[in-house]
């Protein structure tokens, strides 16, 4: 299927064309979504106003000044003088039911907040007064263990209710929590804590994963032993495993929260205060710490959530993650600034059986279901049976982020899960923005694979090598005006932070990303630009290869990846986990191959398909090509803690010795 080519797949009728995003046009004499865009990536300061004032931001002191950039796009400085706290918004104003604010109304302390489920079913629910009582334990443990506002507070747990209400409990006191994902291993946990120099950090005794109970607090213990300033570590009882147990640091969650007063206030706070530290998931180097701020953080995720999903009261939202990628919290603010229900999963999508996402929006009657494009090319050579068991006309909207989609998959989950009725809302920012750079609206008329468009109020483009807007083909994206929620820097190294996003382009962000725009103005991403293979000196992004790998019925996943060639500089090789049932062979190998020569020319033909069990991936599901590349170089690989199946590495390198067409 050629994207620039596809034909638009889903169109808004009924109540798409009533959404929130609609509402907003026709309150600012707008002409329609277009001129919505145009408008607001040209003058953000505008946008930025009406938006706050329409969604019912609410301020403890409104701001002097909206945007700052007197030094510059990279220092940028949002709502000056202004005082807000991101825990007032979310579930103080929810607490008494009926008052209204801009397009909100709070829903009252009887209103659900979260449904959970845990790895083995295990099931409970916690309504905005449960949250709020709870949180507001956590926020007055925190002040009983020293903890001020500024403080960092570390949060490597499993997705619990309780993982919630740390964070909003760090938020309430003004604390900054720092989530980790709790598959980490003690290197990568040590490395985030002592960044952020954490005083306190929360964690359990143990978390489940595919049936097993996963031993949290012993990786917890080894990273504390390397963290001086550590002084606390706080310890759910998740399964009462046996355990190392340190007195005078360690402390049990119910001797602390449980008995705790509820703190009765919430702290006001400077709009730039810092509200969380999120590290990138990078497989080697030192992770970057990402700075986000109450009000830029606020304003950014209240915007996706409320005009890209239209969320409302009545919605349950599920968006399958952890709370130490960026979708965890983003996931948690967006859904309780607008009043609806979250549901917070633990455990892994087809545990215990295939159709576990499918049962539980059935279950749930959940009406907005995010994930990966990784979760559906693992799902979907499981057989359509196991979603035509399940009822999900509750959906209205599907999401999914992390990695560019192919088409066939992209076509599965639209017509499998959504049935054609719903619209995917295909986003893609950044831990680095909190957010998003592009995203569809409601309003919008779809294509497959695409992102819709810029996200409100982010002037992005696309650009080639000399930084000149291009138009159907592919280039860099880039950002040309700062955002609220953009990071305040790298923690404890700018330089880095100015390398990263402001060193290819004068006073851009460079985001680092493949993308394009079609002649219908749809945006399309291929990819990381620092994973771009040069072959004969004609560049090509591996999204691109594995794109059109994956449309061949016999391909459940694919990688590619540049490697030196004495006469072209670099070549491709491909690494394909076939679908179930499928018997790798030398024919189907040339087949391939010939696949992509045929899409995308003679010379960038691949060198080689290695037939493999399974591709290695990091914990949030997203294919790790850098440390495919230096495996099947014979390179040092570096940290592989957040590598979720590091074994499948071994596979790459044996493929390198069997030979093309051999099963790994």
């Amino acid at each position: 299927m050629s994207l620039t080519m596809a034909e638009v797949i889903w169109k808004p009728t009924g109540d798409y064309l009533k959404c929130r995003a609609a509402d907003f046009i026709e309150r600012n004499g707008l002409k329609g979504w277009q001129d919505l865009i145009a408008r607001s990536t040209a003058d953000v300061e505008w946008f930025w106003d009406a938006a706050l004032d329409y969604m019912g931001v609410l301020w403890d002191k409104p701001y002097d000044k909206l945007l700052d950039v007197s030094g510059g796009f990279a220092w940028a400085k949002w709502f000056t003088g202004g005082e807000i706290n991101i825990y007032k918004n979310c579930i103080d104003w929810h607490l008494e039911a009926g008052r209204r604010l801009g397009a909100r109304a709070s829903v009252g302390a009887d209103h659900p907040a979260i449904i959970w489920e845990g790895d083995d079913g295990s099931r409970r629910s916690l309504t905005y007064g449960e949250l709020n009582e709870l949180s507001s334990r956590v926020a007055s443990a925190l002040r009983g263990l020293g903890v001020g506002a500024g403080d960092a507070v570390g949060i490597y747990m499993p997705m619990v209710p309780e993982v919630v209400a740390v964070l909003f409990g760090c938020l309430k006191t003004g604390a900054v929590a720092v989530p980790v994902f709790s598959g980490f291993g003690d290197a990568p946990l040590a490395a985030r804590m002592a960044d952020a120099g954490a005083k306190v950090l929360f964690t359990a005794d143990c978390g489940y994963r595919r049936g097993k109970a996963i031993p949290i607090k012993s990786d917890a213990d080894k990273a504390a032993e390397l963290l001086p300033d550590l002084k606390h570590v706080v310890v759910l009882k998740r399964t009462g495993a046996p355990g190392n147990w340190v007195e005078g640091r360690d402390v049990w969650w119910h001797d602390l929260v449980d008995r705790a007063q509820p703190e009765p206030g919430t702290a006001s706070l400077p709009a730039e205060h810092p509200s969380m530290y999120l590290y990138t998931s990078g497989t080697t180097g030192k992770p970057k710490g990402t700075v986000h701020t109450h009000a830029g953080a606020l304003a950014q995720i209240a915007k996706e959530l409320g005009f890209a999903f239209d969320l409302r009261p009545e919605d349950v939202f599920f968006w399958v993650t952890d709370i130490g990628w960026m979708m965890g919290p983003w996931e948690m603010i967006g859904v309780t600034f607008w009043g609806a229900t979250m549901v917070v999963f633990e455990g892994a999508p087809n545990y215990p059986q295939p159709d576990r996402l499918w049962e539980m929006v059935e279950r749930y009657r959940v009406s907005a279901l995010g994930i990966s494009p990784t979760v559906v090319r693992v799902l979907r050579p499981e057989g359509d049976q196991w979603t035509q068991r399940h009822d999900l006309g509750s959906l209205r909207f599907l999401g999914s982020t992390g990695e560019p989609w192919d088409p066939d998959s992209y076509m599965w989950f639209f017509e499998k899960i959504g049935q054609k009725r719903c619209p995917i809302i295909n986003i893609s920012g950044g831990t680095e923005i909190v957010g998003c750079l592009l995203q569809p609206l409601p309003l919008m008329p779809l294509k497959p694979c695409s992102l819709g468009a810029q996200g409100l109020a982010m002037d992005v483009d696309v650009v080639d090598e000399s930084g000149a807007s291009v138009r159907n083909t592919i280039g860099h994206l880039i950002c040309r005006k700062p955002g609220p929620s953009m990071t305040k820097g790298f923690l404890k190294d700018p330089q880095r932070y100015l390398d990263t996003y402001f060193s290819r382009f004068p006073d851009v962000w460079y985001h680092g990303d493949w993308a394009k725009v079609d002649d219908d103005g749809n945006w399309f991403l291929y990819g990381r630009s620092d994973d771009t293979v040069k072959v004969a000196g004609k560049r090509v992004g591996p999204g691109e290869v594995e794109s059109i790998l994956i449309e061949h019925p016999a391909v459940a996943e694919s990688a590619a990846i540049g490697v030196p060639h004495p006469l072209k500089g670099e070549t491709i090789v491909c690494f394909v986990v076939p679908t179930p049932g499928t018997e790798p062979s030398a024919a189907l190998e040339k087949e391939l191959l010939d696949r992509v020569a045929r899409h995308l020319g003679g010379p960038l033909k691949p060198e080689a398909v290695h037939f493999v069990g399974a591709l290695p991936k990091t914990r949030s599901g997203k294919i790790v090509r850098g440390s495919i590349r230096k495996k099947y170089l014979g390179e040092p690989v570096g940290d592989l803690s957040s590598i979720e199946n590091p074994d499948a590495l071994e596979l790459i390198a044996a493929a390198r010795s069997s030979g093309g067409s051999d099963y790994c």
